[in-house]
């Protein structure tokens, strides 16, 4: 046989066998630093080819040989480390998977508060100049009486209807004396008509017993009547007698919540949270300015968040349609182009823009557009 060295590389494995006589295949060790490198080789090409170079290692160390120990080491070190490995990646996973924590927002202090609130009033009243009371009176008794009869029912349904009963029973003497199943009758479009009545002739009769047929102009006397509350009184107050009050309807509790001007949904405590932000002579004059938003722009179901003028400063915005041109076609009365509430509007309403509701019965006129 030839005696040429024969020199033969396991494929992916740290050793080298030699041997004088190639049919005996004699193996001679390799060193520990190069079993270690195979087996680094082995990582990469996958658990087969690791195997392999274990094998080779441990032939050519034989019993006891430091290639054994070299090749049954590093694959013990490879296991390890890879065994390290899987958890951190599981961990950077699940880590990955957490959204991103938002800083806790800071809350608003008091004087933040008021200023963002006087300057929504500020803007409110850019944007409703004309803002008034969508009630058609001529006296303080006909607002008094419209205001008991807008509960439950739209100030433009009230302001179809009174005009006949005050062409019928112009004074609260008028009224008192009135049959109910006539003013039952007349009133009956605005539902919760004998409630109605009852109240209504029932104050006819307090202003004609009590305070000689005329409407009192302080508080006090205002809620003793029958059907008036302190909402009411406000509204009397504020536009017949030119004293300040807040008025809390359900647009008015609505909007100030979404704001954040407070918690409260009591209308007594809602009253006086939003009075101690703003200064007395505001309140008559803020009161139209909301309530006109209320109904025009933020409304209940789905404000126009998209339209509206004091999206920046609102902490609800969001809540209702972003999208302009959608927003634009949820606008309503003058902002969107159609009739008010009043038959008879003031002047600076008609000036703006305004188109008078149609009386009882008749038709609408068609939308125009701002």
């Amino acid at each position: 046989m030839s005696k040429t060295p024969v020199r033969a590389e396991a494929k992916g494995a740290g050793t080298v066998t030699t041997g004088r006589n190639s049919a005996v295949g004699e193996q001679a060790p390799a060193t520990p630093e190069k079993a270690a490198k195979g087996v680094k080789r082995a990582r990469g090409v996958g658990d087969g080819a690791g195997g392999a170079a274990a094998s080779a290692g441990q032939g050519a160390g034989g019993s006891g040989g430091s290639g054994g120990a070299a090749g049954s080491g590093g694959k013990r070190a490879a296991a390890k480390k890879a065994g390290a490995a899987k958890p951190v990646k599981k961990a950077a996973a699940a880590k990955s998977d957490k959204p991103p924590k938002k800083a806790a927002a800071k809350p608003e202090s008091r004087t933040a508060l008021v200023r963002r609130a006087r300057r929504i009033n500020r803007e409110l009243a850019e944007v409703y100049p004309y803002a008034h009371p969508e009630l058609d009176f001529e006296n303080p008794f006909q607002l008094l009486v419209a205001t008991v009869m807008s509960a439950q029912t739209t100030d433009l349904r009230v302001n179809q209807t009174t005009p006949a009963l005050f062409a019928k029973y112009p004074t609260p003497e008028d009224l008192a004396a009135a049959n109910p199943e006539d003013v039952e009758e007349l009133i009956r479009p605005t539902g919760f008509f004998r409630a109605k009545t009852k109240s209504i002739m029932g104050l006819a009769a307090a202003l004609r017993d009590e305070f000689g047929g005329e409407v009192p102009g302080r508080l006090e006397d205002l809620v003793k009547l029958p059907g008036v509350g302190r909402k009411t009184a406000f509204v009397v107050m504020g536009n017949a007698f030119g004293r300040p009050g807040i008025t809390v309807d359900t647009h008015f509790g609505r909007l100030v919540r979404r704001w954040k001007w407070t918690e409260e949904t009591d209308p007594d405590k809602v009253e006086k949270a939003i009075g101690e932000l703003f200064p007395k002579s505001d309140w008559t004059m803020l009161s139209h300015h909301v309530i006109f938003h209320g109904r025009r722009i933020c409304h209940a179901r789905k404000p126009a968040c998209g339209a509206c003028p004091i999206a920046p400063l609102c902490p609800a915005y969001g809540e209702g349609e972003t999208d302009p041109e959608k927003a634009k076609k949820l606008l309503k009365y003058e902002k969107g182009g159609f009739p008010g509430q009043r038959l008879k509007p003031p002047q600076s309403y008609l000036d703006a823009g305004g188109i008078p509701a149609p009386p009882l019965g008749a038709t609408a006129p068609p939308a125009t557009g701002e």
